[in-house]
């Protein structure tokens, strides 16, 4: 049975499956938990982020693929980490299904050099792409205050609460200028099928 539903599935965009290789981070583990994640599901739109962090123990890798499909935005983490023997490597790799019905928000925050220049033909240094769905969530506080500059009373706090559950920075220096258009495309593809 399990054979048979993997044939029916569609495989990965070329593009998308070259990215993984590309990215080199666990390729086999990656297309498989994000084939089996997207059932029949054709990708019309993903984004693939690389990032590195380094600690005392070791170099750590950390993958994070976005796909969507016209239902569904489907993330995939990958991380590699210390198995619990010495010397034993192992891999952790997550992934989440959202409806797109869902998501609540897609924001982007754009970086441009030279802003009073800007014509639109350059796309920008970097953009951070943040999406909600209300799993996790982001409270801002600040004391609240009044308008008698005098006032030495308590007022409390005041803040916002953000929708923050996944958030990409990609920038044209780090990552290359065609992943930030990719970004950018990635974005405006899911913008245009959220609360409909």
């Amino acid at each position: 049975m399990g054979s048979m539903a993997r044939r029916t599935a569609p495989q990965l965009p070329v593009d998308l499956e070259e990215s993984i290789e590309r990215a080199g981070y666990l390729p086999a583990v990656v297309r498989e938990v994000l084939t089996l994640a997207l059932g029949a599901d054709e990708v019309v739109s993903h984004l693939l982020h690389q990032e590195t962090t380094f600690d005392e123990e070791a170099v750590r890798r950390h993958l994070t693929v976005l796909a969507l499909t016209e239902r569904r935005l489907v993330i995939a983490h990958a991380d590699d980490h210390q198995g619990p023997e010495a010397g034993q490597h192992m891999a952790t790799a997550t992934t989440e299904t959202v409806p797109l019905s869902a998501v609540r928000g897609v924001m982007m925050t754009h970086v441009l050099p030279d802003p009073v220049e800007f014509d639109g033909s350059d796309r920008g240094r970097a953009v951070t792409l943040t999406l909600g769905w209300g799993t996790v969530s982001r409270l801002d506080l600040i004391p609240a205050a009044c308008s008698d500059p005098t006032c030495e009373g308590d007022h409390g706090y005041e803040g916002t609460v953000a929708s923050d559950d996944i958030s990409l920075r990609i920038t044209a220096d780090a990552d290359g200028p065609d992943l930030l258009h990719q970004a950018l495309e990635f974005a405006q593809q899911l913008s245009l099928r959220i609360g409909s």
